[in-house]
């Protein structure tokens, strides 16, 4: 069972400034060493993640602070998961989701749902941290524009 928090282990040289604030990632899988191999990947780009093993695990956490991105594996926590999803969705709108499977098949539910991006394993890593990086860099606005999937208004 996860106790609380899984604390990052500390990168050599942060990537993260100490001017911008770190973005902070929920990291969502009932696998503890798939949760330590991200925890530490995610930790060494320079995201603060909160790990937990499951949705009531998630749904605590989210209540304690916000987060910029959930991260989390959609097979093991399909049915509470599309809960924590909505509920995390209501509290948040502008909250970024990476929904991951090994199942295609729940790519159609996640994009029915507003999952946000549908990721399948094996996990492409590099594809991961792209995609991590679209979601959380630059303005709000364009973020929030890109994972609605709305396009910007004329000015």
């Amino acid at each position: 069972m996860n106790d609380l928090l899984e604390m990052p282990v500390r990168a050599a040289k942060p990537r993260a400034t100490r001017a911008a604030p770190r973005k902070k990632i929920l990291l969502v899988d009932d696998d503890p060493a798939v949760r330590q191999i991200l925890l530490r990947l995610l930790s060494d780009e320079g995201y603060f993640v909160v790990t937990a093993a499951n949705a009531t695990e998630a749904l605590r956490f989210s209540g304690l602070m916000m987060f910029d991105l959930v991260l989390m594996d959609v097979g093991p926590v399909a049915e509470t998961g599309w809960e924590m999803f909505q509920r995390l969705r209501l509290k948040n709108p502008r909250l970024a989701f990476i929904m991951i499977t090994e199942r295609s098949s729940r790519y159609f539910d996640a994009m029915a749902a507003g999952g946000g991006v549908f990721l399948e394993k094996p996990l492409d890593f590099t594809k991961l941290f792209f995609t991590l990086h679209n979601l959380l860099d630059g303005p709000a606005e364009i973020r929030l524009t890109r994972h609605l999937h709305v396009p910007l208004m004329a000015r």
